[in-house]
């Protein structure tokens, strides 16, 4: 039952990956057929071709290698200023001029004279932008809708003014660990010596009334290491517990890698889901969205760590995984049986939108070939063109993106082998959430 539980759990969290893949595809090609583009292929997949079908001038399909997808928009690569389209030839000339233009020769043997006017160098720079942006833009709205639905449907875990646990001793940040236990040098937490309980509700802090968890955290942090006076609610009696609390090096924040010294209780509360309001998913998204760009600012040196556990280092819990990694997640979710199905489905619909997301924010990274360098050469052609009509200037035309294929090719070369490394790692070294 586990591993048929487990292949379900993988076999739904890759349609609905290749699902994202298909709505981000149809993203870029609906806008392009409605500025008049032509739009000759659009596939799920990449490599040997699984099945298609045309439709008017369109192939749709599915390719063996579920890792991505594209559309072939006609006229991407557009010919050196003052050649002729029709007479794009491959060079014979240095390495990097040969490899612009071979690549600006294969583009235009597909081209037809009846196709003047549909090439995409061609538009105005807006419907350029539009078209590029418009895939990475659906991506967030599935994150978005997705977030929408589990937050606003379901919940999420509200900690509650209820103690769930009552830590033993105190462990600095730099130490703690899923199976760091106390020892004989620790210290006994405040919370031990003051006596908590399992099911204890605080009440108050140093006279301050709590009615939230958010509202005892930052009591704890600022009262350093002074006397802390808390009343808590215990079978039905109000009882008042005395310690000092003190400082101890903890994580700033959830997703934070700042360490700080604040004062330092032990305890930890219960957890309930609750439903949530559109606000908070809107704040959401917006923390998400700053975790994932510098999640992606810190992906080179994650990386390395990557390299490292392949061969026999240990794995971050929060080091950067692959859709083979990710789909062995989902798979260890849906089989395991200390979740409830609710919590099982929260949780993939919660993995699809983070992946979502982070497919959204590094497809707008400002490169070649990701949709980025096509925007920024977009945006750079309506700037160029703004004021050259502004001070009178001749139209200064398209700007030639061919010329950055250098620079495209290295970094999908990086990407190709960033891809690698990850499926390697999540084969030999996978990132598992729960022990056993």
């Amino acid at each position: 039952m586990s591993a048929l539980l487990t292949l379900i759990g993988v076999v739904l969290f890759v349609v609905g990956i290749l699902a994202s893949v298909a709505l981000h595809e149809m993203g870029h090609m609906l806008p392009a057929k409605a500025f008049g583009m032509k739009v000759t292929q659009f596939f799920v997949g990449f490599g040997r071709t699984v099945w298609s079908t045309k439709r008017g001038e369109t192939e749709y399909g599915f390719k063996l290698i579920p890792a991505g997808g594209f559309v072939r928009i006609i006229g991407m690569m557009p010919p050196a200023k003052g050649q002729d389209p029709s007479k794009v030839r491959k060079a014979n000339t240095g390495p990097i001029q040969s490899l612009v233009e071979n690549a600006r020769s294969a583009e235009y043997e597909t081209i037809d004279p009846a196709d003047d006017g549909r090439l995409f160098y061609q538009k105005v720079w807006w419907k350029k932008l539009i078209v590029m942006a418009s895939g990475p833009l659906v991506n967030v709205a599935i994150a978005f809708g997705l977030f929408t639905g589990l937050f606003m449907l379901y919940g999420t875990d509200v900690p509650q003014t209820t103690v769930a646990t009552v830590t033993d001793c105190v462990i600095p940040a730099d130490q703690a660990s899923a199976d760091r236990k106390c020892q004989p040098a620790d210290k006994e937490s405040p919370a031990k010596a003051a006596g908590f309980q399992v099911g204890d509700k605080i009440l108050s802090f140093n006279g301050t009334t709590i009615s939230s968890w958010d509202d005892l955290t930052p009591l704890i942090r600022a009262n350093t290491d002074k006397p802390a006076v808390i009343v808590v609610e215990r079978n039905g009696q109000q009882t008042r517990l005395q310690t000092n609390t003190i400082l101890n090096q903890v994580v700033e924040k959830a997703g934070s890698d700042k360490i700080v010294s604040v004062g330092f209780l032990g305890v930890s509360p219960e957890q309930k889901v609750e439903r949530q309001d559109f606000g908070f998913v809107v704040d959401k998204m917006g923390e998400l969205t700053v975790a994932t760009v510098k999640a992606l600012g810190n992906f080179p040196e994650k990386l390395v760590g990557v390299a490292k556990s392949i061969v026999g280092g240990d794995r971050d819990q929060d080091s950067p995984m692959s859709v083979v990694g990710a789909s062995r997640v989902a798979g260890e979710v849906a089989s395991n049986n200390s979740l409830t199905g609710g919590e099982r489905i929260a949780f993939l619909i919660s993995l699809l939108a983070s992946l979502n997301l982070f497919l959204a924010l590094f497809n707008f990274i400002p490169l070649l070939p990701l949709d980025g360098g096509h925007m920024i050469g977009a945006i750079w052609e309506g700037i160029r063109r703004g004021f050259a009509k502004l001070f009178g200037r001749p139209d200064p035309g398209y700007v030639d993106v061919a010329k950055l294929l250098p620079i495209a090719y290295v970094a999908a070369s990086f990407i190709v082998v960033m891809g690698v490394l990850l499926v390697i790692a999540d084969i030999v070294n996978p990132i598992k959430l729960f022990n056993g």
